[in-house]
């Protein structure tokens, strides 16, 4: 696994932002369109407010999330109202997004129609992941009894209900999100980065795979990259 570290969190979103248009551009040279996939939470704020502002041909970028919590698109814990209100401004409005929850609250429906959306897609150009301190990543969480079904199946979505974070959630499966042609995951802090190393270690040994969902893509050797700062 590639590793890119940097001194700060302003350091580290620029490097990276420059990185995902370089990898959007070429996309949309090489084939007309770009697709994008990424992840909520805090970590990349910064990054999403700084590629608001790019000059890409965002009009041909498709932005999909990795993950959503099952809530209304309005409701405060929505990865899908963080995106509207942070990278889907400016130049990067242009961008078309696909929506995990389209049907919300039909959970069946939902899934099927998001598939359906995702299908359309094909390889993605870019996927960003995070990690949380549990070692989950997207909504694939240890402790939910979906995961070992979302690290193994060849569906693109499915729910799971975590016992130790609040919310059900609509994730793409492990199949799914490394079906790309790049692959970064984006964290920040020394404690996520020795996690994410314990993770990568304790796969290589033999764990069960779903203790550990982040290490199914921070392989020593594969397409996901490590970019990194410290608090």
């Amino acid at each position: 696994m590639s590793e890119h570290h940097f001194g700060s969190v302003e350091a580290l979103d620029s490097a990276l932002a420059e990185a995902v248009v370089n990898i959007l551009a070429t996309a949309i040279d090489q084939r007309g369109h770009a697709s994008f996939v990424v992840s909520g939470g805090s970590t990349p704020k910064g990054l999403f407010r700084r590629l608001a502002t790019t000059e890409l041909a965002w009009s041909k970028v498709t932005i999909i999330l990795a993950d959503e919590r099952w809530v209304p698109d309005d409701h405060p814990d929505s990865n899908e109202r963080l995106l509207t209100r942070t990278l889907l401004q400016d130049n990067a409005a242009a961008a078309t997004a696909i929506s995990l929850t389209p049907q919300y609250p039909n959970e069946a429906g939902n899934l099927l129609t998001v598939q359906a959306a995702l299908d359309t897609v094909g390889c993605y150009d870019l996927v960003i992941l995070g990690m949380g301190g549990d070692k989950h990543t997207a909504s694939l969480f240890p402790c939910a009894r979906e995961t070992p079904v979302g690290l193994t199946t060849s569906e693109s979505v499915l729910m799971t209900h975590p016992t130790t974070a609040p919310h059900a959630r609509v994730t793409q499966s492990l199949t799914r999100l490394t079906h790309t042609r790049n692959g970064f995951i984006h964290i920040v802090g020394d404690d996520k980065l020795q996690v994410l190393y314990e993770a990568r270690s304790a796969s290589q040994s033999g764990e069960i795979p779903n203790r550990a969902p982040i290490a199914q893509v921070a392989a020593p050797i594969g397409k996901f990259e490590l970019w990194y700062a410290p608090h």
